[in-house]
């Protein structure tokens, strides 16, 4: 698994990413599942973390954008 740092966000808690892999991993609030967004650009990622808000972009610019891996829920 990928290093997620906590966010302040009304639908995501936790957002990483690999830089060799170029993956984005995302932890959600509701069903604190673990999600992960392969080929996602770097540039993209700088948006990401440096946005007002992350549930917005996520909702905006990445989901249903990428290929998306689920993982069962988190401890």
């Amino acid at each position: 698994m990928i290093k997620r740092k906590k966010i302040e966000s009304s639908i995501l808690t936790s957002i990483g990413y690999d830089n060799e892999s170029k993956t984005l991993e995302i932890e959600f609030k509701k069903n604190k599942q673990i999600r992960q967004y392969h080929n996602f650009p770097k540039d993209e990622w700088d948006e990401f973390v440096s946005t007002d808000s992350q549930g917005l972009y996520f909702l905006k610019y990445i989901k249903d954008k990428y290929d998306e891996l689920r993982f069962a829920k988190s401890n």
